[in-house]
């Protein structure tokens, strides 16, 4: 892991969460705080919380100087939103300057084929 490295976390089995190496044993991302989350400075163990560390590597990224930079430039934000702008969206567009997020991806695709699987079972007359 390298200064600028967009890393990630497993968190069970349900979701992964990401941040940003900023180079010095700490990741920037998103924080639980009273409820509430914010963009937050924390230690990697903190970021970690147990589990293993992974780096999430792209084909065409910012330097690392900007990456933090970006990183930074969010310390305190509160805008969080689970589908426009989760911790995936924010380390992404960190690294590429483009927000995307694979998990909410996913999640619109699967919920997508449920409610294909239901028309075509209602049009067929059977429940699925």
């Amino acid at each position: 892991m390298a200064s600028g490295d967009h890393l990630v976390v497993r968190r069970g089995l349900r979701y992964s969460h990401h941040g940003i190496d900023c180079g010095d044993g700490s990741v920037i991302h998103h924080i639980r705080e009273s409820r509430k989350l914010r963009v937050a400075r924390t230690s990697l163990e903190e970021f970690a919380a147990g589990s293993r560390v992974r780096v999430r590597t792209y084909a065409g990224r910012l330097s690392a100087e900007d990456a933090v930079r970006n990183a930074e430039s969010r310390l305190g934000s509160t805008d969080y939103s689970l589908v426009r702008n989760n911790c995936e969206h924010f380390a992404a567009w960190c690294s590429t300057g483009r927000a995307r997020s694979a998990q909410v991806r996913r999640w619109v695709l699967l919920q997508g084929a449920v409610v294909a699987a239901l028309l075509v079972g209602a049009v067929l007359g059977r429940t699925v």
